[in-house]
């Protein structure tokens, strides 16, 4: 890399646009939505879609509800027109929706592509010619007039071919491809010299793109409002934007276009395309829905829409993309996962989403929340007691969470790898056994305000007399270990109902003054579930080093 950069490269220079007014603008409405998956994304694979491959993609931008789908070029290629030509005589396109095809500013491919259509009730016929000076100057070697006579005789033979097929409902879009780097008035006659030649108050397209991204997206909206205000709201003008992806601000290229006053926007799913790709539809539609904004597409099964992609595309969507990726609803961190414990556990089912660190209901989008919070070492106590909550149904109160999480993060340290809601049910039962009772044979009496207990444990016999079953136990525990054993909290709730429904206790000790750890235990009767509680952890105290007990700490 050049240590003086600005010796090769310069930056784009600013649109004078001193009175702006796109910055405060808000949206409300989703645009119109082209995708042009089956073209400018097709062409941009390694391998492009084979019949099978693309007939699928178009199934299922129609299932979401595109209205507006680009099929192909049908003058590049057999297979393209061949496509083109399945979808209108198997009468594949519904009565709500528009077929756009693309060619070139070129005389033959022109002809190739009206002729294509022949039959197709409704048709947008997308015309493109450089007119960047990079690209009129060196790659073309034309001056400003020639580009303007080359828009307006091809426009015209469009119109013409166009005319002799009035069965057909016919659109011209028309894309003064490079816009993004050429000057905005010669931008302007090319858009004026096709309005011109296609017949002022027909039906068009002006579709403005971001061939490359060459600046920053505030620069791309003053381009757009300084067009917007040229042309929209003359009759049949359409405003549309095609952003790349070079800068990696295609989706805020589309965003701030359309509040500088951009109608239309085209792109595709996951943002595949040429180079870094186009804009990507899924994001910016999907930014507008968290906004309160309805997009118009479907994508309330992201994971199979995201699969289908993958599988047409033969490409993968990566697990950090926006929405779509595995992990972009996953939290990892301990303070992440603590505040989305703690946010869901306030939320009522008609409040606002309000949810820290997701922008969106996963919900929404057909995804469950079990891949919300996931562990790792980076985790702590609010991932991994979120996980048993609602994978287990078992609410820990927060000191157990601590001590849990203490010893969840010993065994990660040595595996070293992320553990699953499985795996730390099954540290936590191997833990604290809460479906075992070592006490057998059980007797409990109540004499005068006394309750005495006595039982069998370890093989001895116990007994022990308090102002409650739970106190009476632990006192007999204090008489055969010779230890003192206090209970400091007491905490129990249900996992079940009905017929089968278990209650699962959560008994907090103090043993000796210097050691404080939980015993838990389930049982279909409550009182039952916590003395066996109780038991469970006088037991795991002194089977245990007492290292692995530290005082927890709020």
């Amino acid at each position: 890399m050049l240590s003086q950069p600005a010796s090769k490269y310069r930056p784009f220079a600013p649109i004078r646009l001193t009175d702006r007014t796109w910055p405060d603008a808000v949206l409300t409405r989703a645009p119109t939505w082209l995708s042009t998956d089956l073209r400018d994304g097709n062409q941009a694979l390694v391998e492009p879609m084979d019949a099978e491959r693309k007939l699928r993609m178009y199934e299922m931008l129609l299932r979401i509800g595109f209205k507006e789908i680009e099929v192909g070029f049908p003058a590049a290629s057999q297979i393209e027109y061949d496509f083109l030509r399945k979808l209108i005589d198997e009468k594949r396109i519904p009565d709500d929706v528009t077929i756009q095809v693309m060619t070139p500013a070129r005389e033959e491919l022109i002809e190739r592509t009206i002729e294509s259509l022949r039959g197709a009730p409704r048709a947008i016929v997308h015309v493109y010619n450089a007119v960047a000076p990079a690209w009129r100057e060196v790659v073309f070697g034309m001056t400003v007039p020639q580009v303007m006579e080359l828009v307006e005789r091809s426009i015209s033979q469009v119109r013409r071919l166009a005319d002799a097929h009035p069965e057909t409902e016919w659109t011209l879009q028309y894309s003064p491809e490079t816009f993004s780097l050429a000057e905005l008035e010669v931008s302007a006659q090319a858009c004026e010299t096709a309005i011109a030649a296609w017949g002022e108050g027909r039906s068009i397209i002006l579709n403005l793109p971001t061939t490359v991204e060459n600046a920053t997206p505030n620069i791309f909206a003053d381009q757009i409002e300084w067009m917007a205000r040229r042309f929209v709201g003359r009759p049949g003008v359409v405003l549309s934007v095609h952003p790349h992806n070079d800068r990696g601000t295609g989706t805020a290229s589309a965003e701030l276009a359309l509040m500088a006053g951009a109608q239309r926007v085209e792109g595709c799913l996951f943002g595949n395309g040429e180079r870094t790709g186009n804009l990507d539809v899924v994001n910016v539609a999907l930014n507008l829905y968290t906004q309160g904004v309805s997009p118009g597409l479907d994508f309330s099964d992201i994971d199979a829409v995201r699969a289908e992609v993958e599988y047409c595309n033969q490409l993968p969507v990566p697990p950090r993309h926006p929405y779509a990726g595995d992990l972009v609803y996953t939290s990892f961190s301990g303070s992440h996962q603590d505040a989305i414990k703690k946010a869901f556990a306030a939320r009522r089912e008609d409040d606002v989403w309000n949810i820290p660190y997701l922008p969106i209901d996963p919900k929404d989008l057909g995804r469950s929340y079990e891949a919300v919070i996931r562990v790792n070492s980076q985790s702590g106590k609010g991932g991994i007691s979120y996980l048993l909550e609602h994978e287990y149904g078992l609410e820990l109160p927060r000191r157990l969470q601590i001590e849990f999480s203490q010893i969840v993060q010993r065994e990660m340290d040595v595996e070293g790898k992320e553990l699953t809601a499985q795996d730390i049910h099954s540290i936590f039962e191997r833990t604290y056994r809460p479906s075992e009772n070592p006490v057998q044979d059980m007797v409990i009496q109540t004499k005068g305000d006394d309750v005495q207990v006595t039982a069998t444990w370890q093989g001895q016999a116990i007994s022990g007399a308090g102002n409650g079953p739970v106190d009476a136990l632990a006192q007999a525990f204090c008489q055969a270990t010779g230890h003192r054993v206090r209970v400091l909290d007491y905490r129990e709730h249900a996992i079940s109902s009905g017929a089968n429904a278990q209650a699962v206790a959560y008994v907090e000790l103090r043993v000796d003054d210097d050691r404080t750890l939980f015993g838990v235990a389930m049982h279909h009767d409550i009182t039952s579930a916590a003395l066996a509680a109780l038991a469970n952890g006088v037991t795991r105290a002194a089977l245990a080093p007492a290292a692995q007990y530290e005082a927890a700490t709020a």
